[in-house]
């Protein structure tokens, strides 16, 4: 669907609910008036930043701006109007957000109010808890497809590396040597093939363990 092919359908749908509609008014590409109030909609073949900035900015016209895309196929990989990412976007700005199906079917997934996003307290302690752990520094911001060295595996590590400086250990010996209050679960779970027990509460290192230390040196 063409840029166009949109701007009859979104007019017939403005057109029912009392506004009086043009097209390409003064840059906007739909501008409707009800009431001497007008209701700007930009429209796009898809979602893009460029179309999110020309809503803002005709946020600076009206309160009552709405961004309109065609309906996306099932089989569409790029962002769509039911992304729940995008739609919280949208509300962020304070923007609408409006979809045409080939048929011309307008459909309303968000309009233009006021919004105060909330806060997830449970993320919020996660997020502050892993930072609190976390010792130093050891990963570059932006990096993938490359392990992460959370505050989990920097645990790990340390025990591990107890295991491979002086052998075979129990696990309430080391959570006070390696400070690693996780101790008893780490090497339970062995999350990593890191650990393997030598005999009831015992634990020794792997030879993966022991690879694993040279390839995360000094990030614990």
């Amino acid at each position: 669907m063409a840029e166009s092919d949109l701007y009859k359908p979104v007019k017939v749908f403005l057109e029912r609910l009392g506004y009086g509609v043009k097209g390409e008014v003064r840059g906007c590409d739909v501008v409707g008036v009800r009431d001497g109030v007008p209701l700007v909609v930009e429209l796009k073949q898809r979602f893009t930043l460029e179309l999110l900035l020309q809503g803002v900015e005709r946020l600076a016209l009206t309160d009552l701006v709405y961004l309109a895309v065609p309906e996306p196929s099932a089989r569409s990989r790029n962002a769509t109007p039911w992304d729940k990412r995008v739609v919280r976007l949208c509300r962020r700005v304070g923007v609408g957000l409006l979809t045409v199906s080939k048929r011309g079917r307008v459909e309303v997934i968000c309009d233009p109010e006021p919004y105060q996003p909330k806060k997830n307290r449970r993320k919020q302690a996660r997020l502050l808890s892993e930072h609190a752990k976390r010792a130093g520094d050891p990963n570059l911001g932006g990096i993938t497809r490359i392990k992460i060295v959370t505050a989990y595996r920097q645990e790990a590590l340390r025990l591990a590396e107890a295991l491979a400086a002086h052998g075979p250990q129990r696990p309430r010996d080391l959570k006070a040597s390696c400070d690693a209050p996780r101790a008893g679960s780490i090497l339970y779970d062995n999350h990593y093939g890191w650990f393997a027990r030598q005999e009831k509460g015992v634990y020794v290192i792997t030879e993966s363990g022991r690879a694993d230390l040279a390839k995360f040196q000094g990030a614990r």
